[in-house]
């Protein structure tokens, strides 16, 4: 299945899983995508083109990575009047993989694990209270001053008078 979908003023042609590089998107690493403009689809002989978009068409992508493209050096110059400019641009750029074309807009569901069985053990209801854990007791207050040594200063600084 091929579509062809509309973002940041271009169009991509996209498989699934395929992974494409298009405009920077304000979303996160890891974070699903959904493109509604959707211009058309082609599924074998079976194709779907939009007036201009397909309503209710989808295609689901997830943002593998936030980037920069590769470096370009603008040169700008004006002959004979001694003018020259240089500047360097990198575009940032979002890195999608397609997971997802749907021309209804359903999402398809999801491989649902089977259900584990529980095993169920019976034990008899005890009505006892609870067993408490004994409280801590605090510390008594000299055990604690003793534990503790006093601060040692520094020895006083030596002087000598010059003559």
């Amino acid at each position: 299945m091929t579509a062809v979908i509309k973002t940041g003023g271009k169009q991509y042609s996209v498989k699934k899983d395929d992974i494409i590089i298009v405009e920077k998107l304000p979303d996160e690493k890891g974070n699903t995508i959904t493109f509604n403009e959707v211009l058309m689809i082609t599924e074998g002989d079976k194709t779907i083109i939009g007036t201009p978009l397909i309503e209710n068409a989808t295609v689901t992508a997830e943002v593998v990575e936030q980037d920069r493209a590769k470096k370009i050096i603008v040169f700008k110059k004006r002959r004979r009047q001694n003018s020259r400019r240089t500047i360097g641009h990198r575009q940032f750029q979002t890195r999608l993989k397609i997971l997802d074309i749907s021309a209804t807009g359903q999402k398809k569901p999801a491989k649902v694990a089977a259900p584990k069985e529980e095993k169920v053990v019976k034990t008899e209801a005890k009505k006892e209270a609870p067993i408490k854990a004994p409280a801590k007791k605090a510390a008594p207050k000299a055990a604690l001053a003793e534990k503790k040594a006093p601060a040692k200063k520094a020895p006083a600084k030596k002087t000598t008078k010059k003559a």
